[in-house]
C-alpha cells in the first residue's frame, strides 16, 4: 500500500474540501442505469461470470483517476491519495443468507484480476464469518451488487462527520429496455472529496470501459 500526501493549500479542490469537511460534512449519492448490453454479451461468448467483469472494469474505471482513490489519516490529519484502490466485495450464503466480505486487490491484467477474484470468492464460500477487517485495508473501496432487483434508488448513509473518503458503489439486476440491457449503478462519495461531476463521472468511465472492454 503506497499513497501520496496532499498538500492541503495546493489542493484543486482546497474551497471545497475545507467546507465539506468542517463546516458541512456530508456525502453525495447518485443512481443511474449503464447500458450493460456489452458486458452481458462478451460474458455469455466468453463463458465468463458477468459479475467479475463487472467488477473489472468498475475497478479499471475508479483506478483511472485520483479523485476516487483519496483518504484521510486521522491520526496524522492528512488528505492523501492511493496509488491503487481494491474492491471489497462480497459473498452471498443462501443457507445463512448472510454476506462474507472478500478483499480482492485490483491487477490491471484483466485474465490475473479475473483468477485472483475468482479465487478469493472460492475461499469466501467456505466460512460463514463476516469477515470485516478495513484496520488492514484502507485502500479498498465497497463493491456489492444487489442482483435479486433491478432497483431505481438507493442510499447508503454514513455518520455526519465521518471523513470516509472510499467510493461505495452498489449496482442491482439488469433488464431489458428498449432492445438494451441496463443496470442501476449506485456511487456513493464524500461530498468534501467529489461532487455531482464527479460522481456522474464515473458512470462515463464505466461506460467507456464497457465499450472498450466487450471489443476485446
Amino acid at each position: 500500500m503506497n499513497y501520496k500526501i496532499i498538500d492541503k493549500e495546493s489542493y484543486y479542490r482546497k474551497g471545497v474540501f475545507r467546507h465539506f469537511s468542517e463546516d458541512c460534512k456530508c456525502s453525495t449519492s447518485m443512481t443511474a442505469r449503464i447500458d450493460a448490453t456489452g458486458l452481458v454479451e462478451y460474458s455469455k461468448k466468453t463463458k465468463t461470470k458477468f459479475y467479475l467483469n463487472f467488477l473489472y472494469v468498475l475497478s479499471k474505471a475508479l483506478n483511472s483517476r485520483d479523485d476516487y482513490k483519496m483518504g484521510y489519516r486521522w491520526e496524522t490529519e492528512e488528505l492523501i491519495c492511493y496509488d491503487v484502490v481494491n474492491p471489497a466485495q462480497y459473498v452471498f450464503h443462501e443457507d445463512t443468507e448472510t454476506f462474507t466480505v472478500v478483499y480482492t486487490e485490483y491487477r490491471e491484467v484483466y485474465d490475473a484480476f479475473y483468477a485472483a477474484a475468482f479465487q478469493d470468492l472460492e475461499r469466501a464460500k467456505k466460512t460463514r464469518e463476516y469477515g470485516l477487517d478495513s484496520a488492514n485495508h484502507p485502500n479498498w473501496f465497497d463493491a456489492s451488487c444487489i442482483p435479486w432487483i433491478s432497483y431505481d434508488s438507493l442510499n447508503v448513509e454514513l455518520p455526519d462527520g465521518y471523513l470516509y473518503f472510499a467510493p461505495i458503489v452498489n449496482w442491482g439486476k439488469y433488464r431489458e429496455e428498449n432492445g438494451r440491457l441496463t443496470m442501476p449503478v449506485s456511487v456513493r462519495l464524500n461530498h468534501a472529496i467529489a461532487d455531482g461531476y464527479l460522481i456522474a463521472n464515473v458512470y462515463r468511465l464505466l461506460q467507456r470501459e464497457i465499450e472498450t472492454f466487450s471489443k476485446k
